[in-house]
């Protein structure tokens, strides 16, 4: 699964957001998530792909910035 459909399936299992509501450009915030919930996504992220994220990663705002963050550390971890 690709990291926008693991964020999709995330929102709407937890907040039920409409995955067609987690565009790029949305705001985290606005759909919902708040700090304990982004660290919730990021595990789920880690266990999902098998990846330690650094604990000093700025907290990405919206969609996009988060999908650009998962899919830079799943690239970095294949190669």
């Amino acid at each position: 699964m690709e990291s926008i459909g693991l964020i999709r399936d995330f929102l709407k299992d937890r907040l039920g957001v409409e995955p067609e509501n987690v565009v790029p450009g949305a705001l985290l915030a606005e759909l919902g998530v708040d700090s304990l919930m982004m660290l919730e996504l990021m595990f789920e992220f880690e266990d999902r792909f098998g990846i330690k994220l650094s604990r000093d990663i700025k907290t990405p705002r919206t969609v996009g910035e988060m999908v650009s963050l998962m899919d830079g550390l799943i690239a970095k971890s294949k190669s």
